[in-house]
C-alpha cells in the first residue's frame, strides 16, 4: 500500500484490467484520508472553484488558487498520485505559455501531473509538455471550461459525427503522449469503445462502467451538497444533513450553557483566585 502510483503502475493496471479509482481532494485532511483509504489518484480539479470558492463556475480559478490547493493536497498524500487540473486560460494562449504553468504545477506544487481539456487541437501543446517530462492526462466529452461553447451542462457526442469526433480526439491525445484520459458524461457505449481503442487508462465520470477507472467530486460522493445532484452521481452518505444535526445540538448547548461542562474546562486553585484583586 505505501508504493507511490506512477504511471507506469496505471498502465500495468489497464492491461490487467484492474480497475483505477480516482476521487477530488482539495485540502490536506481530505487527502490524507483519501490517500490512506486506498485511492489511487487524486484529482486537484478546478471544480474547486464551485466546491470550495463558491463560484458558479471553474471560469474564475486562478493558477494562484491551483497552486494553493495542489500543495495542500500534496503534503497528505504519500501513495496516491495527484493530478492537477490547469486552470482555464492557463494553457490556451500559447504552447509556451502551457509548458511554463504545467511545470509550476509539479515544480512549485508538488503534483506528480496535470490535467487539461481538449482533444486534437491541445495535441500539440501535450506533446510538448510531455516531452518536457511532465505527465498529462486528456479530458474529453463535456468539458467545464468550455461550458459556454457546449450550451450547458449536457451529455456529448451522441451523433455519429460528434462520437466519431471524440474518438479522433481521443487517438490523438494517446499519440501527444497523455497517459490516461477523463471521459466526461458521454453515452456509456462510446466509452467503451474508446476504451477498446486506445492503450491508455479511461477513467470515467458519466461515462458507464467501461472505463479503466472512475472519478468523482468528494463532496458529491459523501453528499456535502444540498443542491442539484448530477445523474451519474451515487451518493454514498447524506454528510449534509448529518452534519447539519451536529452543528445545531453545538448551537443549543452553548445558547443553553451546556457547553462547555467541568469535563471540558480547566480548572485553577480556589486559593489563587482570592489573592487576585
Amino acid at each position: 500500500m505505501n508504493n507511490k502510483i506512477t504511471t507506469s503502475i496505471l498502465r500495468q493496471y489497464k492491461s490487467e484490467s484492474r480497475t483505477i479509482v480516482m476521487l477530488t481532494a482539495y485540502d490536506y485532511p481530505m487527502a490524507k484520508l483519501l490517500d490512506e483509504a486506498g485511492v489511487d489518484m487524486l484529482l486537484v480539479g478546478d471544480s474547486l472553484g464551485n466546491v470550495v470558492l463558491g463560484y458558479d463556475s471553474t471560469i474564475p480559478v486562478t493558477m494562484e488558487d491551483m497552486l494553493h490547493h495542489v500543495k495542500a493536497v500534496c503534503r497528505g498524500a504519500k501513495r496516491a498520485m495527484v493530478v492537477a487540473d490547469m486552470p482555464f486560460m492557463s494553457y490556451q494562449i500559447s504552447i509556451q505559455e502551457a509548458l511554463k504553468n504545467a511545470g509550476r504545477l509539479l515544480q512549485e506544487g508538488g503534483a506528480q501531473a496535470v490535467k487539461l481539456e481538449g482533444g486534437i487541437a491541445m495535441a500539440a501543446t501535450v506533446q510538448v509538455i510531455v516531452t518536457a517530462g511532465i505527465p498529462v492526462v486528456g479530458h474529453l466529452g463535456l468539458t467545464p471550461q468550455s461550458v459556454n461553447q457546449l450550451g450547458g451542462f449536457k451529455v456529448q457526442a451522441r451523433d455519429e459525427q460528434a462520437a466519431q469526433k471524440l474518438l479522433d480526439d481521443a487517438r490523438a491525445l494517446e499519440t501527444a503522449g497523455a497517459f490516461a484520459l477523463v471521459l466526461e458524461c458521454i453515452p456509456d457505449g462510446l466509452a467503451r469503445r474508446v476504451s477498446e481503442s486506445i492503450h491508455i487508462p479511461t477513467i470515467g465520470i458519466g461515462a458507464g462502467v467501461a472505463c479503466d477507472g472512475q472519478v468523482l467530486v468528494i463532496h458529491d460522493l459523501l453528499g456535502l451538497n444540498s443542491g442539484f445532484t448530477p445523474k451519474f452521481v451515487k451518493k454514498y452518505a447524506d454528510l449534509h444533513h448529518e452534519m447539519m444535526d451536529v452543528i445545531q445540538k453545538y448551537i443549543g448547548d452553548v445558547k443553553e450553557r451546556k457547553f462547555p461542562s467541568e469535563e471540558h474546562s480547566f480548572k485553577i486553585a480556589d486559593t489563587i483566585l482570592e489573592k487576585l484583586y
